[in-house]
């Protein structure tokens, strides 16, 4: 953690980051409900007010920022530390919104698929033929909670599909450096599995769970290197986890905050990992051992 550089504190639950050209950082503010942009020196300025549950975050094609909004937590302060909760009183469900980041205008593009709501879009993806995956996290309340998967949408609006149904509370996502695998994070159970994708939004064969760390963690978003690591943000021990290409091995690079919940890669040759510390409302950064994998329509 002595490689550690803090980067701005005071963030609202931040998630989702994404490393700019200009070097500067978007991200979502869960909290406070906001698309925001981190600048060099730290300050931060609001893109957009996207209100419910702005969580993962992605540029697509068109330049624009592609956001799941989970609709909503109850949000709890304990001891200077921020923790998301149930689906609130006043859930504004979840949905796929697109912000222009040059005027902040925001569009809802999906709130449904097949007549079945969407409950709490989480994380985003796109591949090389412009098309999105997304995991639904679903919402939870006191005494009983959804079951939802993963889809893959197109950005007009018109094509969602659901692809992967049931799993665990899913959570982060990504793809291989020849996109021949997805990767699904599952919170609760602490597991990352991989799926064979044969074509865009189609899935073929068995899924493989990569290995697991023995302790008790939970999973949130992930991102993949240039190495093709698989690096997921830890919850609970605290930290990144990474495993190897080949689904072999994992291990966890410790950070100071319970709830590390997204990494991204930026900065020379892609080399820095930019970290979100949501309890504690931070943004950091470190060194990475290898160039982050290059994202489409971002880095190439």
């Amino acid at each position: 953690m002595s490689e550690l550089t803090e980067i701005t504190t005071g963030l609202e639950f931040p998630e989702g980051p994404i490393a700019m050209a200009d070097g500067t950082i978007i991200l979502v503010e869960i909290k406070r409900g906001t698309l925001s942009r981190v600048q060099l020196d730290g300050t931060v300025e609001v893109i957009a007010q996207l209100d419910g549950g702005p969580n993962g975050a992605a540029i697509g094609p068109d330049g624009h920022c592609y956001i799941c909004n989970n609709g909503g937590f109850i949000w709890h302060d304990r001891n200077g530390l921020t923790f998301p909760g149930d689906q609130p009183e006043n859930y504004s469900g979840g949905r796929i919104e697109r912000v222009n980041l040059a005027t902040g205008a925001v569009e809802t593009l999906y709130t449904h698929c097949a007549g079945n709501p969407l409950r709490g879009p989480n994380d985003i993806v796109f591949d090389q033929q412009g098309g999105f995956w997304f995991t639904d996290h679903g919402k939870n309340r006191p005494r009983d909670k959804d079951r939802t998967g993963v889809y893959y949408a197109s950005i007009d609006g018109q094509q969602i599909k659901e692809v992967i149904f049931p799993l665990e509370a899913p959570n982060g996502i990504g793809l291989s450096p020849d996109e021949a695998t997805l990767y699904v994070a599952e919170t609760p159970t602490g597991r990352v599995w991989a799926f064979d994708i044969k074509a865009p939004g189609e899935l073929g064969g068995s899924r493989r769970m990569l290995a697991q760390l023995p302790d008790y963690h939970m999973f949130d978003s992930l991102a993949v290197d240039s190495a093709g690591n698989v690096c997921v943000a830890t919850l609970i021990t605290g930290g990144i986890t990474v495993h190897s290409a080949d689904g072999a091995t994992a291990r966890l690079i410790d950070m100071p905050d319970i709830l590390t919940t997204n990494i991204c890669f930026g900065g020379d040759n892609l080399q820095t990992a930019y970290i979100t510390l949501s309890a504690t409302g931070k943004l950091v950064s470190m060194p990475w051992h290898c160039p982050g994998l290059p994202l489409n329509f971002l880095n190439r």
